[in-house]
């Protein structure tokens, strides 16, 4: 690992071989990690705008959607059908997986079964676009572990005839990406074991702290991924207890927030080469912003989708 945090054959577009680099922006999707946030309103969207029209105003802005309150409960089929509505039939839904799932490792089958019945008005519109699994920093590298991000490949599994084609979009295959908090995990043999699982590993930007993952970006599958949490080293460690859930897709926020942080210009060219080099490497790529206070995640994937020659 090298000392921008990458590993020595992390992917660097192709040099001296003649053959042209991917233009700018060709498979990739820049969005938000939630739209529903009322400090948005003013800062992002138009003042007055009602919390009903949030995604529609969203869906003018960007193309695909992470939605994180499935993290804190999971809803009724009717809620994410009347999402769906709200969005043009090109707009495409990736969903958080169940704290549940993730943060205290439950086999409860009801529990994946509830998910599953709330994810099928996306299926069936054709704007499912696969499952994101955050584990949290205690989630260590250990043989029970492994073996739960195996149980997860698994029972997403059995959501059936759902992704785009492709070697892990293929019918009856859920498409899964997995973001892992804990740098002991960050190994080559990491990567191999999700390519075997057709898992797809969540690439990720951080406070630059011991034990917190180095922005490593790696393509697992033909599906790349990477979300951007901001830099807020100060509040990172306790800042995630001043979370609350927030209704269709955002988190309610009291007191400090460790995802309040502008990315400046800078920074974000940063990850404009990894995403370049991810594009080579996948045939389509999502880019998610969870920097979410006060409208700061939108406005930074408006200029990622700049530099990156995305339309605007």
């Amino acid at each position: 690992m090298d000392e921008q945090g990458r590993l020595i054959d992390d992917p660097e577009p192709p040099a001296g071989t003649g053959k042209p680099a991917q233009p700018a922006g060709i498979g990739v999707v820049v969005g938000t990690s939630g739209y529903s946030f009322e400090d948005w309103i003013g800062n992002f969207y138009p003042a007055h705008t009602r919390k009903g029209d949030m995604l529609k105003e969203y869906s003018s802005h960007f193309t695909a959607v992470e939605v994180n309150s499935t993290y804190y409960r999971i809803p009724k089929a009717v809620v994410m059908a009347r999402m769906e509505e709200k969005t043009p039939p090109w707009f495409e839904f990736v969903i958080k997986a169940n704290q549940e799932m993730t943060h205290k490792a439950s086999r409860d089958n009801a529990l994946y079964a509830s998910f599953n019945d709330a994810l099928k008005p996306l299926i069936e519109a054709g704007k499912f676009r696969g499952v994101i699994a955050q584990f949290p920093w205690g989630f260590k590298p250990a043989g029970e572990t492994r073996e739960h991000i195996a149980f997860l490949r698994e029972k997403f599994d059995e959501i059936a005839g759902v992704g785009e084609t492709g070697e892990a979009g293929k019918k009856g295959r859920c498409p899964l990406f997995v973001e892992l908090r804990n740098a002991e995990w960050i190994d080559e043999g990491l990567f191999e074991s999700l390519k075997a699982q057709g898992i797809g590993y969540c690439s990720v930007d951080e406070p630059h702290l011991k034990g917190l993952v180095p922005p490593v970006a790696r393509v697992t599958t033909d599906i790349g991924y990477v979300r951007l949490h901001g830099r807020n080293a100060k509040n990172w460690w306790g800042g995630g207890k001043a979370e609350g859930r927030g209704a269709e897709g955002g988190r309610a926020r009291v007191g400090g927030d460790r995802y309040d942080y502008l990315y400046s210009e800078d920074e974000l060219k940063e990850w404009v080469v990894k995403i370049k080099a991810m594009a080579q490497a996948a045939r389509k790529t999502y880019v998610f912003f969870n920097n979410c206070h006060a409208g700061q995640a939108a406005r930074n994937a408006v200029l990622m989708k700049e530099l990156l020659g995305l339309a605007l």
